[in-house]
């Protein structure tokens, strides 16, 4: 993996690359049976030693995966899966979840070191850094965009945190009520998406394994009751489309496919997707009819001789 990396135009990562994501919708396509394109790769290297934990993906069809290592973040084009850093990591610094937004900036959940970074998706340069809590006791860990904030969890405190977007306005601090019963000594709040109907968010709860609608305007969690799965135990990352949840569950290998309610307060299993390529997925995004998801091997050495993969499955 080359250190280089170019700089696709604000156009390019924003304008929704409508043809590409049909040609990937369609899955091998006409223009691929006709032999003018290849078939886009299903599994694509990540540098040694990279210790992947999120993955981001816009409107055009490049992933945006971060470091646990340094902090960086990777830049991979989906159609060829090679990938390029575009941001320099540092000593001290993590990448957990990321999320990219229509604005071109990329929003990354700075685990223990208790920052919410924004960091350009075009350049690769760093824009701001919230410190969002202490270095101790705490780990930002995922966010979802809204237009007016990033909202980011931390999975060793009950305590949603919005980071206004642009540079005008603060941090809100939400701290969870309701349901929610924070857990020592273990990660809660972990993976956070919308709810379909654009008002609040759905957090997954790692330990014990539980799904919440949690009201952006009161910090009230409602534990989502599930039908056809008794938890979702080591739930990581999630990916909402429509009414359908996608909860990614890391040791365990496995995404579980659910159908929410109109009110997102029960969630019906509709399968479970597997496959051989897994080796502990945390985190996933979508890009057309596919799920992409990145291989923490968390259960593997750590090391910077430790290799690391990307897969695509279908939706």
């Amino acid at each position: 993996m080359t250190r280089k990396h170019t700089r696709p135009s604000r156009r390019a990562l924003l304008g929704g690359a409508a043809v590409t994501a049909l040609a990937v919708a369609a899955g091998t396509g006409t223009a691929q049976a006709a032999g003018h394109r290849p078939a886009w790769p299903t599994e694509f290297p990540l540098p040694d030693g990279w210790l992947p934990e999120g993955i981001t993906i816009g409107g055009a069809p490049y992933a945006y995966m971060g470091s646990r290592a340094d902090g960086a973040i990777l830049r991979t084009d989906l159609r060829t899966g090679k990938g390029e850093v575009l941001h320099e990591g540092a000593p001290g610094l993590v990448a957990i979840g990321l999320k990219l937004g229509r604005d071109g900036l990329l929003y990354v959940a700075g685990g223990g070191g208790g920052t919410a970074r924004v960091v350009d998706a075009r350049t690769g340069e760093p824009e701001r850094t919230h410190q969002l809590t202490s270095t101790t006791g705490h780990f930002i860990n995922d966010a979802v965009l809204f237009p007016d904030r990033a909202w980011f969890t931390d999975s060793r405190d009950a305590v949603l945190y919005g980071v206004a977007r642009g540079r005008g306005g603060g941090v809100r601090a939400l701290p969870l009520t309701g349901d929610w019963e924070q857990l020592p000594g273990v990660n809660n709040a972990n993976g956070i998406v919308s709810t379909p109907d654009g008002r609040d968010v759905i957090v997954v709860k790692s330990t014990p394994g539980e799904l919440y609608r949690v009201s952006l305007r009161t910090g009230r969690a409602t534990r989502i009751a599930l039908s056809g799965a008794e938890n979702v135990v080591n739930g990581d990352g999630l990916v909402r489309v429509g009414r359908t949840l996608y909860v990614v569950q890391n040791r365990s290998n496995m995404v579980t496919v659910f159908d929410l309610d109109a009110d997102s307060t029960k969630a019906t299993l509709r399968r479970s997707i597997t496959d051989p390529r897994f080796d502990v997925p945390a985190t996933a995004a979508r890009f057309g009819d596919r799920l992409y998801l990145v291989n923490a091997r968390f259960t593997s050495p750590q090391t910077p001789e430790t290799t690391f993969t990307a897969v695509a499955v279908p939706l």
